[in-house]
């Protein structure tokens, strides 16, 4: 059924052992990416993920400061942050059942399609949906701050002539993007450790699968 040459397809398992192994690999690799997200600190404090304040605010933020505005940007990019570690555990069923839907030509196309195969994957799967299950838990979070709405009331007209970039003229369709750039972003490092260190799959299907990568 899988076409394919190689040392993977040349091992003795069979197709629903190739695809089983898949899964129990990317069930770990998104769900470790969704535990660490989801700490305190998941994506305030990791450099990697961490969202900062959009570009209009960031160019203005040093003019903002200067007029004892500090404490409301630090408020915003706080709650930014934690608005998406709050949201993240939504995201484990649909990660979930993108995994549980794969067709043998989504395994074999993973299998051999290069480190960041199960990102790609992920991302044409959930993106869509995750962003409009997450949006409502990133709104309430942001739209209790004044500075979210001072800074909505400019952008809103700035967007229409294009001096803001539509996705960034609301803060929670912002947070929301930035969020699952974060998630995929840690989805993809764990797929590298895997794929380079098979050892550390979950599972025993899972490791000779990508033992023979």
């Amino acid at each position: 059924m899988l076409a394919c040459t190689g040392p993977l397809w040349a091992l003795d398992l069979s197709e629903r052992d190739k695809v089983s192994g898949l899964k129990e690999a990317l069930v770990q690799g998104a769900g470790q990416a969704v535990t660490l997200l989801s700490k305190p600190d998941g994506f305030l404090g990791n450099p990697k993920v961490r969202i900062p304040l959009p570009d209009t605010l960031e160019k203005a933020a040093p003019v903002l400061r200067s007029l004892g505005m500090g404490r409301q940007l630090d408020e915003l990019v706080t709650t930014m942050n934690r608005a998406a570690e709050a949201a993240m555990p939504e995201t484990r069923a649909l990660l979930e059942a993108a995994v549980k839907q794969m067709s043998v030509s989504d395994v074999q196309a993973i299998l051999t399609g290069g480190d960041d195969a199960v990102t790609r994957y992920f991302k044409d799967k959930t993106s869509g949906p995750l962003f409009e299950r997450l949006l409502p838990i990133v709104s309430r979070a942001t739209e209790k701050l004044e500075l979210t709405k001072r800074y909505e009331a400019l952008t809103k007209k700035a967007a229409r002539v294009k001096l803001v970039k539509e996705e960034d003229a609301r803060i929670d369709r912002y947070v929301t993007s930035k969020a699952l750039d974060g998630l995929y972003r840690m989805i993809a490092d764990e797929e590298r450790a895997i794929r380079r260190n098979p050892a550390a799959a979950a599972g025993n299907l899972a490791r000779k699968v990508f033992g023979a990568l």
